[in-house]
């Protein structure tokens, strides 16, 4: 897999990660004392991409407001590291055409 196919791919799994906990946090608003989870992403030295890990809140407490903003973060996330693969597959066929 090429390093760019890698560090999408690995937004892609950041992208859906936040959008499951996002999906969680949502899912249990009306659970007495429940500390909504988080996501946090931090860029990987050396191969680049991302690593993504799920943490909690400090506080009890779920906003449904901030849920669908992160819903719609997450998709275009998704949607961008998609297009980054896309493009990439598109461009190493045409190196292939150019080379064969």
């Amino acid at each position: 897999m090429s390093t760019v196919s890698a560090i999408a791919s690995s937004g892609l799994r950041a992208a859906q990660l936040r959008m499951e906990t996002s999906a969680h946090n949502t899912a249990n608003l009306n659970t007495p004392g429940f500390q909504r989870q988080t996501v946090s992403s931090e860029a990987v030295a050396g191969q680049g991409g991302v690593a993504a890990g799920i943490g909690r809140a400090a506080q009890a407490g779920v906003s449904v407001e901030s849920e669908a903003v992160e819903q719609i973060a997450a998709t275009y996330a998704f949607e961008a590291s998609l297009q980054v693969l896309r493009t990439s597959d598109r461009m190493q066929g045409a190196l292939l055409d150019e080379r064969a």
